[in-house]
């Protein structure tokens, strides 16, 4: 049975994750829009809970076309949903790896663009005509409340005149990694990391460093898209390299062993010269957390010892914000620019570049 999935990541992600999608033989990719990649799969399968540059994934539930700004259009939201089959997609979200139940009915909207609706209002006239064709009850969010457990999560999006209504697979939020329960400020958002690994084209056997783990996302979410990597992960807070431990215990035993933790300064990396193929790292310029120690008011450095471990052919991908005040810094050292992606994470504008020596 065919399925019709549409994956959620972030703004300036879409190509990347349907990249993922396409080559880990997850589906076919269909159509990209803001924050969406919409893929069909041949069948129900729980190994699509496994994409890692996704935020979160849903069945697609329908389509409407037509959809204006005005309060009237309300109602194309509630025959949206009543021709939905509803009870069909929840049998297939369990064959997908989610739950074949629920206790409840919640509606998560957005749109582009002004309308004369709010969120709310979507969200109330899908979620009460699925609670009705359910029997289940509807829990609004426009009273502030976090749903109950146990609900089905549903998800509108509005683009231009087009409405879309999907169903969350899982639980949870895709992006809420179960292993991540030691945490740091500044911590890299792991379908961000994700997306720095794919890009970086990681493989099995090449050898990897983070220079500024903290809690160790990026060298989890790297030996999760390509086991056989050699990781290491290493930061200036002595404290990091055990919480990251711990978090890569949680995400697995095989991700635990494959992983090597050690406290060292991101300006002295605790490897030989010209012996790693790949530096992926979200290096501190003080916006959450402040760069300490050689790093300390010298990016400079950074960049020379980048350029010092890797292995000819090697590259490096980094999470920078300003990218163009950073890239004076890495050319200086010897590293070429090769590929500029600006994403949108939680309101900034970051870039993800790839550096080659």
């Amino acid at each position: 049975m065919a399925v019709r999935l549409m994956a959620r990541t972030l703004r300036g992600l879409e190509d990347v994750c349907a990249r993922e999608v396409a080559e880990r033989g997850h589906g076919e990719v269909r159509r990209l829009r803001h924050r969406e990649v919409w893929f069909a799969a041949d069948r129900p399968d729980p190994r699509l809970l496994g994409l890692r540059t996704v935020d979160d994934l849903f069945l697609l539930a329908g389509v409407v076309d037509g959809v204006g700004h005005t309060k009237a259009d309300l109602a194309r939201f509630t025959e949206l949903a009543r021709s939905a089959p509803l009870r069909e997609l929840l049998a297939v979200r369990g064959a997908c790896g989610g739950p074949d139940t629920a206790s409840g009915v919640e509606v998560a909207a957005s749109f582009l663009g002004r309308r004369n609706y709010n969120r709310y209002d979507i969200e109330d006239a899908v979620g009460e005509q699925a609670a009705d064709a359910l029997g289940l009850p509807y829990h609004s969010r426009r009273g502030g409340a976090a749903p109950p457990e146990g609900g089905v999560s549903f998800r509108v999006t509005v683009e231009g005149s087009q409405a879309v209504l999907a169903v969350r697979v899982a639980e949870r939020p895709l992006h809420r990694r179960p292993y991540k329960e030691a945490s740091t400020p500044g911590t890299t958002h792991p379908p961000l990391a994700a997306a720095m690994a794919v890009l970086a084209g990681v493989e099995p056997g090449m050898r990897v460093i983070d220079p500024c783990c903290g809690a160790g996302t990026i060298p989890i979410e790297t030996g999760g898209l390509a086991p056989g990597v050699r990781l290491i992960g290493t930061d200036h807070d002595t404290r990091l390299p055990g919480s990251a431990a711990a978090n890569a215990a949680a995400a697995g035993p095989a991700g635990a062993r494959a992983i090597a933790w050690l406290a060292a300064d991101a300006g002295r990396m605790p490897v030989a010269s010209a012996s790693v193929d790949r530096v992926i790292s979200n290096p501190p310029w003080g916006r959450q957390v402040a760069a300490y120690a050689a790093l300390a008011g010298h990016p400079e450095r950074f960049y020379r010892e980048v350029r010092r471990v890797l292995a000819p052919g090697g590259a490096a991908v980094l999470l920078l914000h300003h990218p163009d005040e950073h890239l004076v810094h890495a050319e200086a050292a010897g590293l070429r620019p090769q590929e500029l992606l600006e994403v949108r994470l939680f309101g900034a504008l970051p870039s993800i570049v790839m550096l080659r020596r």
